[in-house]
């Protein structure tokens, strides 16, 4: 029930509000298991992907936010699950397994799963070095990868902003990246690098963005 509130009364209220300027929605394959793997500006980058995609998009969520007690806990765990959040433990030495595995999950089913491969919001700009779990679960899974670039994102909520501004975003999808020509194939440390830079150069082209062949060093705590 919250989901269909929030994609049938929020999404279009948002869109009336911020008007977003959506390019290549149509990249994004009616059925089956894709991969949205864009740039990072800021925390309203899962909502904004939300709202403008064609499809119901997944993204990986902390589980310590579906934990609250009491009534409001109840609806706040309810409204990260409408939005699409998925809850999984971070902070330990299985975080990262447990983000892929919840990923493959998502994409097994045939469903659509959102992706930051620089890992973190970028704070100069610039797109910084792809990790390769995005390569990995595409690899493990056959889902073909749909790049994005959002831009006006980090206009909308700038560094240490809690309530968004009203400004333009604009997000482009690119056509789909098919890695099939790999299956078969051991999925080596130099496979997904390659597979991985082909994902960012595809971003780059799109965000126009600078690149950086270094990963971005996460935030300080409070400066995300």
């Amino acid at each position: 029930m919250l989901h269909l509130l929030i994609r049938g009364l929020l999404a279009p209220l948002a869109r009336l509000l911020y008007r977003p300027v959506v390019r290549g929605a149509d990249n994004v394959p009616e059925r089956g298991a894709v991969l949205l793997a864009a740039n990072h500006h800021a925390a309203v980058d899962t909502a904004v992907l939300g709202i403008v995609s064609p499809r119901s998009v997944k993204f990986l969520g902390k589980a310590e936010y579906f934990a609250g007690k009491g009534l409001k806990g109840r609806l706040f765990a309810g409204f990260l699950s409408a939005l699409g959040y998925v809850p999984v433990e971070r902070g330990n030495a299985k975080a990262g397994l447990a983000a892929l595995e919840a990923a493959r999950a998502v994409l097994h089913d045939g469903g659509v799963f959102g992706i930051y491969p620089e890992g973190t919001r970028s704070l100069d700009g610039r797109l910084h070095r792809g990790h390769t779990g995005v390569a990995a679960l595409a690899l493990a899974t056959g889902a073909v990868v749909v790049p994005v670039a959002l831009s006006g994102t980090e206009k909308v909520q700038p560094v240490g902003m809690r309530i968004p501004r009203i400004a333009r975003v604009v997000v482009r999808f690119g056509a789909p990246l098919d890695f099939s020509r790999y299956d078969g194939m051991n999925a080596s440390p130099a496979v997904r690098r390659a597979v991985t830079d082909e994902i960012m150069y595809a971003i780059m082209e799109l965000s126009q963005q600078e690149y950086v062949d270094t990963y971005h060093a996460r935030p300080e705590s409070g400066a995300a």
